[in-house]
């Protein structure tokens, strides 16, 4: 199956539940393909976790949710290693982590020390525990949520946590339209469980394969480098993008590039995933006498502005 094609299957599948959020669903896929994970920040009720249930069914995938609490341990994600009386020994019993999709639920409402629990399974695709290290499943995403509004209680991810998350959305609020068809089709049937799979786990280890195939030229890996660069030198930004936000860039672009039906990427690509691969990447200087502060996605659509982009 073509990546392309596998992409508009699994959108018209998302789409079919998650209505008028066209943009955030290409986003979301793109994500997958590309084999990162995703940071929803957004507040209670506007699809977060349905989103998550609906691409799992897509997939014909294992989802799993973690409720992230202040009690909440790192073996409680991760499995323990447990004494069995009858065989004398000890025997791994596996947690929630092992799973293809993981539904991280207000994540910044567990300790530190618990977030850190996802360091190694988000960047290597494996857990140790003890003196063992187990592989996860193929294909591994995880979706996390915080909620912007409520603060009292919660955590901020560390830099190191958040870097490694390939992108942060918002859904936002549903315009009129889509609310009201929400509105008539509530009650009616459950949607979500209607929903059918249109490919197999193996099918996206397969397009995420592939996805680095996808030609990057020395002129957009540049352009790439260019922008950047130009966060690290951006006297708005204290802190830009690091090395492994411009992979991640790179990846995001030969991945929408790929469900566009492209096997090169154009500036037009990158241009389209740098906002939400590259604002939560960047921490912007503070004691600046202005009136209003511009936020980082404004930073960043600021630098993409000031950087030319290659012509081919």
């Amino acid at each position: 199956m073509k990546i392309a094609e596998l992409a508009s299957l699994l959108k018209n599948n998302i789409t079919s539940v998650l209505m008028g959020k066209s943009a955030e669903t290409d986003m979301v896929i793109c994500t997958l393909l590309a084999a990162g994970h995703i940071l929803l920040e957004d507040v209670p009720g506007t699809g977060k976790t349905t989103l998550a249930r609906a691409l799992a069914a897509s997939i014909g995938g294992d989802v799993k949710r973690i409720q992230f609490t202040p009690d909440l341990l790192p073996a409680d994600i991760t499995g323990i290693d447990f004494f069995n009386m009858k065989t004398q020994e000890f025997t791994f019993h596996r947690g929630p982590i092992f799973s293809n999709i993981i539904i991280a639920d207000e994540i910044n409402r567990a300790t530190p020390r618990t977030q850190s629990a996802l360091l190694e399974a988000m960047q290597e695709k494996q857990v140790t525990v003890g003196n063992s290290t187990y592989a996860l499943a193929a294909p591994f995403l995880v979706i996390a949520t915080q909620n912007p509004i409520e603060t009292k209680g919660t955590f901020p991810l560390p830099e190191a946590q958040t870097d490694r998350f390939m992108i942060k959305l918002s859904l936002g609020y549903p315009d009129n339209e889509s609310e009201l068809n929400i509105l008539r089709g509530h009650g009616k049937t459950d949607l979500l469980s209607a929903i059918r799979p249109v490919c197999n786990a193996k099918d996206i280890s397969e397009a995420q394969r592939l996805i680095p195939q996808v030609k990057v030229s020395d002129a957009v890996a540049g352009y790439m480098v260019a922008i950047s660069n130009a966060t690290r030198q951006d006297r708005r930004i204290r802190l830009g993008v690091s090395p492994r936000g411009t992979l991640a860039l790179m990846r995001l672009s030969q991945a929408y590039a790929a469900m566009r039906g492209r096997d090169y990427v154009l500036p037009d690509d990158v241009k389209a995933v740098a906002v939400p691969c590259l604002a939560h990447r960047i921490i912007s200087s503070q004691g600046r006498s202005l009136s209003v502060v511009e936020s980082n996605e404004a930073l960043i659509t600021s630098v993409l502005d000031t950087v030319p982009a290659p012509i081919e």
